[in-house]
């Protein structure tokens, strides 16, 4: 319910700002500060609480945010908006010294959003970003990354964000600690609703309301030295736009995950499928030579958390 905390790791210091941090620098600096860095799931976690008070979003952000991941409307305000407010505050803190994975080649695995009320525009929010886990992986170390957002005294959302940094693992030798994530199972299929047409400058649009100017996004000749061939969708686009269409407008409150499969080269002809559960839905966003064949993200919605 409103105001109970989601949990995760427990209260160090916290560190508060007047204004969000700039994205490129802090993404620049990260470059910078994980070299050297040798990824382990058994490193200490910064105790940090980065917090930003007063956040004010506006209609004509949150409008422009929506028209480009097909949403309906900003009101209300989509789901999916505050982990865009809150990752320049996730950036920070993953660009700093004491932060035990390399954030160069980090990569975004899966996103799980609770939001205990609809949220508007026109709302102050006070968000709060933290490292919660670190833990083994079959291909590295993923660290899970939480975004709160309080109004007034009460957490209406929170997301867990889960990042994985790659590196050889005891994997083969048949080790399998504690926490270690097994390979997900095969998807099953989900009936068709939807086909679209994604165009090749969606990453750059997707930044211009998002401001993560990530290289990989933006265009193929700065994809291909990041080992793109072109550019791909953001993973939070892709998110977004399934949440749309998962999503009932004014739902009470929910919680909607997803895990990404595979990136999605731009252009690009995507299908959504769609089934109803007894909880909620279940949602794929599907690719490949015929919009349908491949897997690119899997989710799950529920309602009435």
């Amino acid at each position: 319910m409103p105001g109970e905390a989601p949990g995760g790791a427990p209260g160090g210091a916290a560190t508060g700002r007047s204004r969000p941090p700039r994205l490129l620098p802090a993404l620049a600096k990260g470059v910078l500060t994980g070299i050297g860095k040798h990824p382990r799931p058994d490193a200490a976690l910064p105790r940090t609480r980065l917090i930003l008070p007063a956040v004010r979003i506006g209609l004509g952000r949150a409008a422009s945010y929506a028209r480009v991941c097909g949403y309906d409307a900003a009101e209300p305000l989509p789901v999916t908006y505050p982990h865009i407010l809150g990752f320049p505050l996730a950036a920070r803190l993953m660009s700093t010294r004491d932060f035990p994975l390399p954030m160069l080649g980090l990569v975004h695995t899966g996103i799980e959003i609770t939001q205990y009320a609809p949220l508007h525009p026109t709302d102050t929010l006070e968000l709060t970003v933290f490292a919660a886990a670190l833990r083994a992986h079959r291909r590295g170390t993923e660290v899970v990354m939480t975004t709160e957002a309080r109004r007034g005294d009460a957490l209406v959302w929170h997301d867990r964000s889960t990042y994985l940094a790659r590196h050889r693992t005891a994997e083969g030798e048949g080790a399998r600690g504690a926490g270690f994530q097994a390979a997900p199972a095969r998807p099953r299929e989900l009936p068709v609703r939807a086909q679209w047409r994604l165009p090749t400058d969606l990453g750059r649009r997707h930044a211009a309301v998002s401001g993560d100017y990530n290289p990989i996004h933006l265009h193929a000749l700065t994809a291909r030295p990041l080992g793109f061939p072109r550019a791909i969708a953001h993973g939070m686009w892709t998110f977004a736009r399934c949440a749309a269409e998962a999503v009932l407008p004014g739902t009470p409150s929910l919680r909607i995950s997803a895990e990404f499969r595979a990136p999605v080269l731009l252009p690009a002809t995507v299908s959504y499928a769609y089934e109803t559960t007894r909880t909620g839905g279940s949602f794929q966003l599907l690719g490949g030579p015929d919009g349908r064949t491949r897997v690119h993200l899997e989710g799950r919605v529920e309602t009435d958390v």
